[in-house]
């Protein structure tokens, strides 16, 4: 069983690493055995302190980056290429979130949010493509999971258009893509998580106790629900989960609809 969950000797890399749900996993992935973690931010300031302390847990590697474009995920792919020739998992976390009201919804809050979340994973993993394949075999397959959310399954009753828009187009995306490179041995899945603690919840970060009051489960998520949503994903238990989007949310998308 310590096996079918194990991540021993992979490596791999988490966009968005810094902090949030990236850093949960980042760090989840260390404590399951990864050879390397490598994790990538727009900020590298805090990239690289994430990744020092993240270290304690094993070799955790800062490469910053701003994949908000074609340019940026070009840059961290080649700098990925200086350190690694092949990529056992990799998690498309990045992401961003505008919230306005639909009378005065802004083009630019459209179109950062909907290219950081739906295009940036494409082209990623895109870019990737040969360190994946390199990795993968019938015996262990590579993997690629996308952070999706529950604003892409159920109505949030937040004006986040641009965001929810996104997230239901990822998880359709992952299905597309989970098509297309299952017969390579690279298992494409997701997850959309519920209330985490994080700069983008922060009314889970800041407001938790009033939060859980509309979770079924009467919680907000914890660090080792979102590991572990991943670990299984990323190890051999996952193997066989090919296109689907795991849901972790404490039960709320269920009490929405």
């Amino acid at each position: 069983m310590n096996a079918l969950f194990s991540l021993d000797g992979r490596t791999a890399l988490v966009t968005g690493g810094s902090r949030g749900i990236g850093r949960m996993i980042a760090a989840g992935f260390l404590r399951a055995g990864c050879r390397a973690v490598y994790i990538s931010s727009r900020k590298a300031d805090a990239c690289d302190a994430t990744a020092r302390e993240l270290s304690s847990l094993g070799t955790c590697v800062s490469l910053p980056a701003d994949v908000s474009d074609v340019q940026g995920v070009q840059a961290l792919v080649a700098a990925f290429g200086e350190r690694e020739q092949a990529l056992d998992i990799l998690v498309n976390n990045a992401g961003a979130a505008w919230g306005e009201s639909f009378d005065t919804f802004p083009e630019k809050g459209w179109d950062k949010v909907v290219d950081l979340n739906l295009k940036t994973p494409f082209f990623l993993t895109q870019a990737l493509a040969a360190p994946l394949r390199k990795a993968a075999s019938a015996e262990r397959p590579a993997k690629v999971i996308n952070i999706a959310s529950i604003d892409g399954i159920s109505v949030n009753p937040l004006e986040t258009y641009s965001y929810t828009a996104s997230k239901a187009g990822l998880i359709q995306l992952t299905r597309r893509m989970a098509l297309r490179l299952a017969p390579e041995h690279i298992v494409v899945s997701a997850i959309a998580p519920g209330a985490f603690a994080s700069e983008m919840n922060r009314a889970a970060r800041d407001h938790g106790e009033e939060v859980k009051k509309h979770i079924p489960a009467g919680r907000i998520g914890a660090d080792d629900d979102m590991a572990g949503a991943a670990i299984y994903l990323a190890s051999r238990a996952g193997d066989y989960v090919v296109g689907s989007t795991l849901v972790v949310d404490g039960g709320v998308s269920h009490a929405r609809a």
